[in-house]
């Protein structure tokens, strides 16, 4: 059988999409990189905020025309989608054969092969299910040179606006030495950037005991000789410790990179998210990073429009990006949906405010962010190359050490002969507001 899966949404999907082609792969069939040659499509959906869950269904849609095209063939929609939406989803969409909930991946061999077709929908509870370990099967995406390692499963936040605990479970961590394994083995297959991810990466160990944190963990991985970079993604204010940023300013292998999407700032939003912070303590997190973490790079992920948020709110919010210049900026609109805690809150802001305030929030961080490019313009970067641009004869593509994949800018290198996944000197010779251009060196 030839498969061709879709991976939508987050790195941790494309972590759980890769285990299921790594179990497909081992029971035999192929794997197949173009829709038109498969008979079976797996789409591993995302349902996080509004756009995400209309991207998913649009995405389902496509392939149920494809599917029309030639009998017997197979569609699968697994992941957050129909864990979310159930039998509601299932009877809306009767072209899908399978639906397999978040704690159903290990069931993908049977779905592909038709052995589930009387059980349409498999919904066990996403705790239910063992995390993955080093031994699971895994068929990693190109390009080798980067991989992500997903280090714990779910969540154990309280946040109103967050169906993530509900999807995936509370947080449960890998053992330690199971993570270790997992890296050395993607690192025999020539990754040299890792890139750790979780529901929230910086609460790994919480549940395992004393000795378990991250810092230990990033620690035994910056031993690792053939890494050059380490990443953490998806942090959490609460769970940035001193003894993190430490282990981040110590460990040369370590990218001084702190993402830590912080949601609002405003006191009253903060509350009513169920974000047991303040704005003082996420002030004095940012400080305390940049004093103790020479050149360490900040970036956020900011929520408008959140049930409540009054102009002098969103004032607030506008003040705290001028005032700690985050190096990279995320921002999406609340997506109001019956099942989420928010959703029974009072002063729900209007879809019109909601795009209006996100414009103005976006225009001022690509200022912001046009001033700090600046700062390279002459400087030398080591850049790792990941392939050429799209345009004939064009640069090609890199990234520095403060530019996460698909999430943040690039550095376009104008260069000779290059192979993808090696590091080159870089100078910079043009700033934009989200890119880098140069020449190598």
């Amino acid at each position: 059988m030839n498969v061709h899966l879709i991976s939508l949404g987050c790195p941790r999907n494309l972590v759980d999409s890769e285990i299921m082609l790594g179990r497909l792969l081992e029971s035999g069939c192929t794997i197949t990189s173009h829709e038109s040659d498969a008979d079976c499509v797996v789409v591993n959906t995302c349902s996080f905020i509004r756009p995400a869950v209309d991207e998913s269904i649009d995405t389902i849609l496509e392939m149920a025309r494809w599917k029309k095209l030639t009998s017997e063939r197979r569609l699968i929609v697994v992941g957050c989608l129909p864990q979310r939406y159930g039998a509601e989803l299932a009877e809306a969409l009767p072209e899908v054969d399978v639906f397999l909930g978040t704690g159903a991946f290990d069931r993908i061999i049977e779905a592909a092969q038709g052995s589930l077709d009387e059980t349409r929908i498999i919904l066990p509870r996403p705790d239910a299910l063992a995390v993955c370990d080093a031994n699971t099967p895994r068929f990693p995406a190109p390009p080798p040179h980067k991989a992500y390692l997903k280090v714990a499963e779910g969540c154990s936040g309280q946040c109103t606006y967050c169906i993530i605990p509900k999807l995936k479970g509370p947080q449960r961590s890998r053992p330690m030495e199971d993570v270790l394994s997992e890296a050395r083995r993607l690192v025999e297959a020539g990754a040299r950037e890792l890139i750790l991810v979780a529901q929230n990466t910086t609460a790994y160990g919480e549940d395992l005991g004393r000795g378990y944190g991250l810092e230990h963990l990033l620690a035994k991985l910056g031993r690792i000789s053939e890494l050059t970079w380490i990443r953490v993604l998806y942090g959490h204010p609460d769970y940035v410790t001193d003894g993190f940023i430490e282990t981040v300013a110590v460990h040369d292998r370590v990218c001084s990179y702190f993402d830590i999407p912080i949601q609002h700032i405003s006191e009253p939003i903060l509350k009513r998210m169920g974000r047991r912070h303040n704005s003082q303590s996420i002030l004095d997190l940012f400080g305390r990073i940049r004093r103790n973490v020479p050149g360490a790079v900040l970036r956020t992920t900011l929520m408008v429009g959140f049930p409540g948020e009054t102009e002098q709110d969103f004032g607030a919010l506008l003040h705290l990006v001028e005032t700690v210049r985050f190096d990279h900026l995320g921002a999406f609109i609340y997506s109001n949906e019956k099942d989420l805690r928010s959703s029974r809150l009072k002063d729900h802001v209007t879809e019109q405010v909601k795009q209006e305030r996100l414009k103005r929030l976006m225009v001022r961080q690509g200022e912001l962010s046009l001033e700090n490019s600046q700062k390279y313009v002459g400087r030398t970067l080591k850049v790792l190359l990941e392939g050429p641009a799209k345009e004939a004869d064009g640069p090609w593509i890199g990234r520095a050490s403060f530019q996460a994949p698909d999430i943040d800018g690039v550095v376009y290198v104008n260069t000779g002969k290059a192979k993808p996944g090696t590091w080159v000197d870089v100078r910079i010779t043009a700033a934009h507001p989200y890119d880098l251009t140069g020449d190598r060196v």
